[in-house]
């Protein structure tokens, strides 16, 4: 599914919602779950506990090169929802690439639902309609349908 800013797809995984979610909930746990390939590794914080807590992540991209990532969570209820906003840490810091742009303003937000049969069914939504620099726009989306089809793939692999 596609809308104008954001992105949505949805799958179902082996495992019970809380197992899924612990993963989720485990910044360190990430880059295991990367259909996109730019996660690098947890530089600070979590597991996470609750809205407003926040991690910093290690990145890299094809054009960008190394950076980092601070992100807040902006939804939690364990077991069924997850959700946080990434912004560029520093602030700045890759002005040198991509201007005087703020691209803040975009979620990573995922959503379990038990089935009857004892899996999860996950749905994974990239939104992007809370960026209000419009140079910025541009940039997104960062992601793909197939890579966050392939990142729920990968949350149902680490949940084995």
């Amino acid at each position: 599914m596609s809308q104008d800013r954001t992105l949505q797809v949805s799958a179902t995984i082996d495992a019970p919602p809380d197992k899924a979610f612990a993963l989720l909930a485990d910044p360190s746990r990430h880059p295991e779950l990367d259909g996109a390939g730019m996660l690098r590794g947890l530089e600070s914080g979590g597991p996470v506990t609750a809205v407003g807590d926040e991690f910093v992540m290690r990145m890299n991209q094809d054009g960008i090169g190394d950076y980092t990532m601070r992100s807040e969570v902006t939804d939690y209820e364990p077991g069924r929802r997850i959700a946080w906003a990434p912004s560029i840490h520093p602030p700045g810091s890759l002005a040198h690439l991509i201007g005087e742009v703020d691209p803040s303003g975009h979620t990573y937000g995922w959503e379990l639902e038990p089935t009857s049969g004892g899996g999860t069914r996950v749905t994974h939504t990239y939104d992007w309609s809370g960026v209000t620099d419009e140079g910025a726009l541009g940039l997104y989306p960062r992601v793909t349908e197939e890579q966050m089809s392939a990142s729920i793939a990968k949350l149902g692999e680490a949940t084995r």
